[in-house]
């Protein structure tokens, strides 16, 4: 394993647990303490975690890797989430999608669609707030692409803030397409950061569709801020490892739920 895809593993590892030991780290990526010792400072020093007496801890309690030091986690079922999501477009939508692994997926899944017919009324409008989005689709012709304003955000590339606000305030959208950090019944919709929930609630009271798509780690989450009430929601698209009972529960709710 080359030294880039360590300090990945490692970050996705104090991610999921928490705190990280180095002997635990050493046994889980089957290199040598020293290596991860060593690791640890390197990421300390991007100031991406905090070291301790035999291991690290994140910087703060609400930790959220940025975008770009994300692996592949759960890749292949945000893959295909995101195939089934970009299958609900129709030629000449206007669509929106906030930033986010999972709304890459859809995307690149719009980027890459063949049955598009040729010619301008075919052609699938895009507003996003997450600039790595917008980079990938710029160059795709049967596209147009709308960015809003605002600050960009390094963890997840998303553009927030009161200039963000501006462009969507005058818009309307056939579909929005949310990644969300938890969905849950009875509080909805939520993200960790509340700048991007308020642009995320935004984006939805300007579409006539919203289609949340989540992997099943998601569903039946809390998060810190609401971006919406699970009755703004009409579709949830998410992976076939989503229980059976989670999944009835927001079919009940109202919402289509699409496994994929």
């Amino acid at each position: 394993m080359s030294k880039y895809h360590r300090l990945n593993a490692l970050l996705e590892l104090l991610a999921e647990h928490g705190r990280l030991g180095v002997d635990d780290a050493a046994a889980e990526l089957e290199v040598s303490a020293a290596t991860i010792r060593r690791d640890l400072d390197t990421l300390a020093k991007q100031q991406l975690l905090t070291r301790t007496h035999g291991g690290a801890v994140p910087n703060s309690t609400a930790y959220d890797l940025p975008l770009r030091y994300k692996s592949a986690k759960r890749a292949s079922e945000k893959q295909r989430i995101g195939q089934a999501a970009a299958a609900l477009v129709a030629p000449g939508a206007i669509v929106a999608g906030n930033g986010g692994t999972t709304t890459t997926e859809v995307a690149r899944a719009l980027a890459i669609r063949g049955d598009l017919p040729e010619g301008e009324s075919s052609r699938i409008t895009f507003v996003t707030n997450a600039l790595n989005i917008a980079n990938e689709l710029t160059v795709r012709p049967h596209m147009k692409i709308v960015v809003t304003g605002g600050v960009a955000r390094a963890q997840s590339y998303e553009l927030i803030g009161p200039l963000a606000t501006g462009i969507l305030e005058q818009l309307s959208l056939d579909m929005v397409f949310l990644g969300v950090n938890a969905l849950d019944v009875e509080l909805g919709a939520c993200a960790h950061n509340e700048g991007e929930a308020r642009i995320n609630t935004l984006m939805v009271s300007r579409a006539r569709q919203v289609v949340v798509v989540a992997d099943s780690s998601k569903l039946g989450k809390h998060a810190f801020a609401r971006i919406c009430p699970i009755d703004d929601v009409d579709v949830l698209v998410t992976d076939s490892d989503a229980p059976e009972p989670v999944t009835a529960r927001f079919e009940e709710a109202g919402l289509r739920v699409i496994r994929a």
